[in-house]
């Protein structure tokens, strides 16, 4: 059969023939995009909510990162880190000046986990110490260092004998989070300032106080996933700034290329200076194709004002579910919305409205991670498909 003439059951298929299996994944063959939508093969359109996992902030294909992937294309697709490179030096360069005050090194690789690994080394290179304190309820990524400082079963089972020291601390509970690090003295504590995976769970400002001043006092390093709530996603370029705690290190992915696979690790100047050359290295990261989308997906963040739009797709998601009497948590555009009840057939029927969601660990909390560029109109659609569904998933229970 030509490939040209074959449906989505067809190609979903022969996908299947040659991938190894990881995730069971939705069914919809995507082939195009543009801002908040998507496309299957056969043509049907979906609003997505789910952002590519966290992946589409600016929205899907924004034209000013899909012009400087193509313009760097014509002119240098690839070279290592072996040589200099003026489109590397802007998106650093536009890095550090996003940052915190104080961070203003940066050390691109390709993705979260491996960031995560990048910024464990570091720590433990520069402390002299083995030992991490994760936090419970944290998701790191599934290469061997950022798994054993993630929480759930699922993902540690079968892989233990490889985790070196690992103690976990309570989330939002500042006293016994603040006990687990004096009494463990760790290289660092790596903490996920908003739990995606954990249902966008949140703590305030008191409690990432607290691991700061634990780090301080026995010489650990605090470490920022922000893989998902960086570039823009909480109202500011980290949510280390929206909260007003600086740790010792961020690192970012996710949103970070506009939708080009590429992570950073962002330093205090002071751990920047404990890395000797050679202590790190990558081939793919900081090439060119990555560093123009960076460059521009920053540059669209910034110019598009999209940490202000993220707040107002908040505030819209905020209403509707106020409106239901639906709990809700996280910032920006990162929601989890409590059902009270199992969310998973109501993700299945909302994919069947054309509006695309994601779970959690949680089996009750849905999660929302959107393109800033919603409209208040696609909001007003996702709820009232949801009030559609909820109304049939009643009658089928009735």
């Amino acid at each position: 059969m030509k490939q040209e003439s074959m449906t989505a059951t067809e190609w979903m298929a022969f996908e299947d023939e040659t991938q190894l299996a990881t995730y069971r994944k939705w069914p919809i063959p995507l082939v195009k995009a543009s801002g908040a939508m998507v496309e299957d093969v056969d043509g049907n359109q979906y609003l997505d909510l789910y952002g590519g996992h966290c992946v589409a902030f600016l929205g899907h294909n924004h034209p000013e990162v899909v012009k400087a992937i193509k313009t760097q294309a014509d002119d240098l697709l690839f070279y290592s880190n072996a040589v200099y490179a003026p489109v590397r030096a802007r998106a650093s360069a536009r890095v550090a000046r996003l940052s915190p005050e104080g961070m203003n090194t940066v050390f691109f690789v390709n993705s979260g986990a491996e960031a995560n690994e990048v910024a464990l080394k570091v720590a433990r290179k520069a402390t002299g110490r083995a030992s991490v304190v994760a936090v419970e309820g944290d998701f790191h990524g599934r290469t061997m260092g950022s798994l054993s400082t993630t929480w759930a079963k699922k993902y540690r089972d079968g892989y233990e004998k490889a985790f070196g020291p690992v103690t976990f601390a309570p989330f939002a509970d500042a006293e016994a989070a603040a006990r687990v690090i004096r009494d463990a003295r760790p290289s660092a504590v790596i903490i996920e300032p908003i739990q995606s995976m954990g249902g966008m769970r949140t703590a305030d400002r008191a409690y990432f106080e607290a691991l700061r001043a634990a780090c301080d006092d026995v010489g650990a390093m605090l470490i920022f996933d922000e893989v998902q709530t960086g570039v823009g996603r909480t109202g500011s370029f980290s949510y280390a700034q929206t909260i007003g705690v600086i740790p010792d290190m961020i690192t970012m992915a996710k949103s970070l290329g506009g939708g080009v696979p590429v992570s950073a690790l962002i330093l205090k100047d002071d751990v920047a200076a404990t890395v000797g050359y050679g202590e790190q290295g990558t081939t793919f990261g900081g090439g060119m194709l990555a560093m123009a989308a960076v460059d521009a997906a920053l540059r669209v963040v910034e110019e598009e004002k999209l940490s202000e739009r993220a707040l107002k797709v908040w505030d819209a998601l905020v209403e509707g579910c106020e409106q239901r009497g639906l709990r809700y948590q996280g910032a920006g555009c990162l929601m989890g919305i409590d059902f009270d009840q199992p969310v998973a057939p109501i993700i299945v029927e909302l994919r069947k409205h054309h509006i695309l969601t994601g779970g959690s660990a949680n089996p009750n909390i849905m999660r929302l991670m959107p393109p800033a560029v919603v409209t208040r109109e696609q909001v007003d659609q996702f709820f009232t498909a949801l009030d559609a569904v909820m109304s049939t998933l009643e009658e089928v229970s009735a």
